[in-house]
């Protein structure tokens, strides 16, 4: 067998291997490669990171229900809108806005950063929220 047959035999196997799928051994016979497991210490890691989560604020009566929402990181929060006329959310830092949300309109912030967000409807500046968001575990 030539050194290029070889070379070509070898690269193949190393792709099949990567790929999961079968290697090719001396003699041209096949053999099944079974796929590893994640290590324990891979999957107990998995198990630590917290699942993104959604929560909802609903505006009725003019109100923010809840008007103080606690979250982690990576939390999605929707605001709904259940009054009959229009409102509209605002961060008092700027860090997001919506726009004019009509009955039943809904808008949605992703908090990636820790902190606390006063925010207020920028139609009605009396009706004030705030989100905070932590680490679970990080002291009040």
């Amino acid at each position: 067998m030539s050194t290029d047959s070889k070379r070509v035999r070898a690269l193949a196997a190393l792709l099949a291997l990567a790929s999961g799928g079968v290697a090719l051994v001396a003699g041209g016979l096949a053999l099944p490669i079974e796929p590893q497991a994640p290590s324990v210490q891979a999957q107990s890691m998995e198990a630590m990171r917290p699942a993104a989560a959604a929560m909802e604020v609903r505006i009725d009566n003019f109100t923010f229900s809840p008007a103080t929402l606690t979250v982690a990181p990576g939390t999605t929060v929707t605001w709904v809108n259940g009054d009959d006329i229009p409102h509209a959310v605002a961060a008092k830092d700027r860090s997001f806005r919506s726009k004019t949300l009509d009955t039943d309109g809904r808008y949605s912030f992703t908090f990636a950063t820790a902190g606390e967000y006063d925010y207020f409807c920028t139609l009605h500046p009396h009706m004030v929220g705030k989100v905070i968001v932590k680490e679970s575990g990080s002291p009040s």
